[in-house]
């Protein structure tokens, strides 16, 4: 075996045991026992420490000086191959060890937290958490911005300037979008009580029309809804509530956004650096086109009305465009993943505004519950009600996750660049949505971003895909038309 050679297969090893690290994660958040949780932080921080070895072994570094790609694909392979080890070899092995196991247990703690409604219970260990990602960070950075280097796990290539300018690009429309729609009437929503074991039979069947493979996934559920694991076994979650069968069916939609994205990447890229999504903001635009875009878009509301009808009966709303309006009712409320399209970005800004503090050492951790409540305030013009609505919604900075959140509205924007070339591809795509069909839409994304993998770098694959330099310009038009319409503008 030549450098090449000995680089792939040892990746593939390395990929592999990333799986069963991530399994051992999916568990955590579905099945494991609660009193599990500290042995389950020994265990994720021996995988880790394994992970960590191999990622940063010299003999890596001594293959990459001698190994000459075969195709574009091979470098590629390469360029990703680097890219690890450059970032592994800044981070004692110690350290990472250490954030795996913390990491764990603040999950663990995170959940008892928000149940519970107690910040003053989960802020030690998130203090851990950030005292350890900051140290991390300033290893990554190597002199540079820290915050910087965080983001070049989720989104190579890409600065927090960048974000940041291109929050402020965002902003002013989404404001005075949002101003105008909630200064009309709100369109009703559905009522009665909805049945969870039914919620979870159509979340299967949304799931495969959706192009979700069952046979390499699972659906499950979990406080967070997410997609985990590539290749030939990716599974994802969702969560009901008896009132509120949306927040089900659109959780499960997203979750396989993600999950199609892994599932349809090029066999040939299994367990290599390749086999898997290039960035968190690709990721993202997978989800959000499929939740949004096509999943509440009118005419696959259209055939969902149908399908709900016959599985609740009534429940309130009257007909197909009804439930469109209902699907797509703008509305105040504290919840990231209940946000409506008009709104859910804004909720990133926040975000994205308040892990910056935290990391630059500018926002205390004792500070941040405070911090958010009057952030939210000023921004959507109402109080946070409970800490559960509040700083501890989200599992993200729990796990260690600074740098995802602007992945989020990212992938929104690449989403509108993908959706304005979709529409142009596939003349008939209302007519097939209306039919329940979603195969021309998500086939063309399986062509265009999904195979892909991690072959492309992130705003590259967009542009190559979409036609068009990304920008927020898509998305902006997309929404003030669809609101426009939906709210009389």
């Amino acid at each position: 075996m030549n450098s090449f050679d000995k680089l792939i297969a040892d990746a593939r090893e390395t990929a592999a045991l990333a799986q069963i690290a991530g399994r051992l994660g999916w568990d955590q958040e579905t099945m494991m026992p609660r009193g599990a949780a500290r042995q389950r932080g020994a265990e994720m921080a021996a995988m880790e420490s394994v992970l960590h070895a191999r990622r940063s072994a010299p003999q890596v570094g001594e293959w990459l000086e001698t190994a000459k790609a075969p195709d574009a694909a091979g470098r590629a392979q390469l360029r990703e191959i680097r890219r690890a080890y450059a970032r592994a070899t800044r981070v004692p092995a110690d350290l990472a060890k250490r954030i795996a196991q913390v990491t764990s247990e603040a999950q663990g703690k995170w959940a008892a937290a928000r149940a519970a409604e107690d910040v003053a219970a989960f802020l030690p260990v998130l203090q851990e958490v950030v005292v350890l990602k900051r140290e991390e960070g300033a290893a990554l950075a190597a002199g540079g911005d820290l915050y910087d280097a965080m983001l070049q796990d989720y989104e190579p290539g890409t600065t927090a300037e960048q974000i940041g300018a291109l929050f402020d690009a965002m902003r002013p429309r989404l404001v005075n979008l949002r101003a105008a729609v909630l200064d009309r009437p709100m369109p009703a929503g559905v009522s009665g009580s909805f049945d969870e074991a039914t919620q979870m039979r159509l979340s299967q069947e949304l799931a495969t029309t959706f192009g979700y493979d069952l046979s390499r996934g699972r659906v499950d559920k979990a406080v967070h809804p997410f997609s985990s694991g590539s290749g030939d076994d990716v599974r994802i979650t969702t969560r009901t509530s008896a009132t509120d069968p949306f927040n089900c069916l659109y959780s499960t939609i997203h979750e396989v956004g993600h999950a199609a994205y892994e599932q349809g990447i090029d066999p040939a890229y299994a367990l290599t650096p390749l086999g898997q999504g290039v960035s968190m903001g690709v990721h993202e635009s997978q989800s959000r086109i499929y939740e949004n875009q096509i999943g509440r878009g009118r005419a696959f509301t259209g055939w969902l009305y149908g399908r709900m009808r016959d599985l609740f009966g009534d429940f309130g709303i009257s007909d197909a465009d009804a439930f469109f309006a209902a699907v797509n009712r703008v509305q105040n409320g504290y919840i990231r993943t209940e946000a409506d399209e008009v709104q859910y970005n804004l909720h990133i800004m926040l975000r994205f505004d308040l892990e910056r503090a935290l990391m630059a050492g500018d926002l205390q951790v004792s500070d941040l519950e405070a911090a958010w409540n009057d952030r939210f305030a000023a921004d959507f013009g109402y109080a946070v009600d409970r800490p559960s609505n509040g700083c501890l919604q989200d599992v993200h900075w729990s796990v260690g996750l600074f740098g995802y959140f602007p992945t989020y509205a990212l992938g929104n924007v690449y989403a509108g660049c993908l959706f304005q070339a979709l529409r142009e591809a596939v003349p008939d795509l209302d007519a097939r949505l209306a039919q329940g069909d979603t195969s021309s839409a998500t086939t063309w994304l399986r062509e265009n971003v999904q195979r892909h993998g991690g072959l492309i770098l992130p705003r590259d694959l967009i542009r190559q895909a979409s036609g068009v330099e990304p920008s927020e310009q898509p998305l902006l038009a997309y929404l003030d038309d669809k609101f426009g319409a939906l709210y009389g503008l």
